[in-house]
C-alpha cells in the first residue's frame, strides 16, 4: 500500500479541507454541527493521542535502558566509543541549536488565535511536566526533581524526564552486573521495546483518521488562520532540519577533509531510503552498505558506529522535538528561557 506518511498527510488535507468548508460555512457552528464536533470529531482524534502517549512510557524505558547497554558493550571500542560519544552529544547539541534559533527567529507560534487556544486548553490538558516552572523554584531543586525517589509515581503522574533519568541510571547499574545474570533483564527489555514499537505500529495505521480528525475539528471551529500557524511552524521545521543537513554537515565533513558534493552523491541511496521510510533502524543495513562499497570505510567501525547511531545520535527528532516545544509553548504563551 502507500507509505504512512503519505496517508497521515492525505488525512491531515481532507480534515483541513473538510473543516475549511464547514467554517465557510458556518463561522460559529449550529447544534447539530457543534455536537458532530464535540461528540464524534473530538473524541476520535483525542482517543488517538490517548493511545500513542500510553505507548510511550514501556518505549522509553526500554529504549534507553537498551542504549546505555549497547553504549556499554562498546564502551570495550574505547577510543572510537568516546569519539563516536562525543561527535554524537555536539551534533545532536548543533542539531537542536539551529532548530530553537529558527523558532526564536520567525516565531510560527505567535499570534496564534486565542480563542483556539483556550479550546485546546479546554479539551486537552497541558501534560504534567510542561506547567510553567515557579519562579520560587532555584536551579538546585528544578536538577533534584530530574531524579525521582519513586520511579512508579514518576511514571503515573507522567513526569517523563524523570522515568528518563531512571532508565539511564538503571542502564548504568545494569551495566556492571555479571553478563548470566543482566541477560534475562535485557531479553525482556527487547521484547517490550519490539512490542512497544509493534503497538505503535498498530496505532499509527489509525493516524490518518485520528490527524484528521484533530485538524477538521480545529479547523471548522477555527477557519483559516489556525492552518496558516500550523504551516508556519512545519517550515521552520523543514528549513531548520535542511540547514543542519546542508551548512551543518557540509562544515563537520570540510574539517574531515572530504567534499561534501562528493559525499552527499555517495551517500543518496541511503538518504532516499531514510526519506521514504521514515526510520533510522529501516535505513540502518542500507547505510552500512553503503558506508563499505561506497564510503570504503572499514567495516568494524561503520558497524559500530552507525548501529549505535541509528538510535542515539536521531539529530532530526532532537531537533523537531526542540522546535515544536518552543513552538508550543509561543502558542500559549509560556515564555522559555534558553
Amino acid at each position: 500500500g502507500m507509505p504512512g506518511h503519505r496517508r497521515i498527510l492525505m488525512g491531515f488535507a481532507a480534515g483541513a479541507a473538510a473543516g475549511l468548508a464547514l467554517h465557510a460555512a458556518w463561522p460559529s457552528p449550529p447544534p447539530g454541527l457543534a455536537a458532530f464536533l464535540d461528540y464524534v470529531v473530538d473524541p476520535a482524534g483525542r482517543l488517538f493521542l490517548k493511545l500513542l502517549l500510553m505507548a510511550v512510557l514501556p518505549l522509553v524505558v526500554s529504549s534507553l535502558i537498551l542504549g546505555v547497554a549497547e553504549m556499554g558493550g562498546a564502551a570495550r571500542l574505547g577510543r572510537i566509543a568516546a569519539k563516536t560519544l562525543g561527535f554524537t552529544v555536539l551534533v545532536t547539541a548543533l542539531s537542536v541549536l539551529t532548530g530553537l534559533f529558527m523558532v526564536r527567529w520567525l516565531k510560527p507560534g505567535v499570534g496564534f488565535p486565542p480563542e483556539a487556544r483556550a479550546a485546546m486548553l479546554q479539551t486537552q490538558r497541558l501534560p504534567a511536566g510542561v506547567a510553567a516552572p515557579s519562579q520560587s523554584e532555584t536551579a538546585v531543586q528544578r536538577i533534584l526533581a530530574l531524579v525521582p525517589d519513586n520511579p512508579v509515581r514518576a511514571a503515573a503522574s507522567g513526569d517523563f524526564l524523570a522515568v528518563m533519568v531512571f532508565s539511564l541510571l538503571f542502564g548504568v547499574a545494569l551495566l556492571r552486573v555479571e553478563p548470566a545474570k543482566a541477560r534475562p533483564l535485557l531479553a525482556l527489555m527487547e521484547s517490550l521495546f519490539e512490542a512497544s514499537m509493534a503497538f505503535i505500529g498498530l496505532i499509527m495505521r489509525l493516524a490518518p483518521l485520528g490527524v484528521g480528525a484533530l485538524v477538521l475539528g480545529l479547523t471548522a471551529r477555527f477557519g483559516y488562520g489556525l492552518l496558516v500557524h500550523l504551516l508556519g511552524y512545519a517550515a521552520v521545521v523543514v528549513s531548520a532540519l535542511a540547514l543542519h543537513q546542508f551548512v551543518t554537515y557540509s562544515l563537520l565533513l570540510r574539517l574531515a577533509g572530504r567534499s561534501p558534493l562528493e559525499f552527499f552523491a555517495s551517500i543518496q541511496e541511503a538518504m532516499l531510503t531514510a526519506f521514504a521510510t521514515s526510520s533510522s533502524s529501516a535505513t540502518l543495513p542500507v547505510a552500512l552498505r553503503v558506508a563499505e562499497s561506497r564510503l570504503g570505510l572499514p567495516r568494524d567501525v561503520s558497524r559500530f558506529v552507525l548501529t549505535v547511531g541509528a538510535s542515539a545520535n536521531q539529530n532530526g527528532t532532537a531537533l523537531y522535538e526542540g522546535v515544536t516545544a518552543l513552538f508550543l509553548a509561543q502558542c500559549f504563551g509560556v515564555e522559555l528561557t534558553l
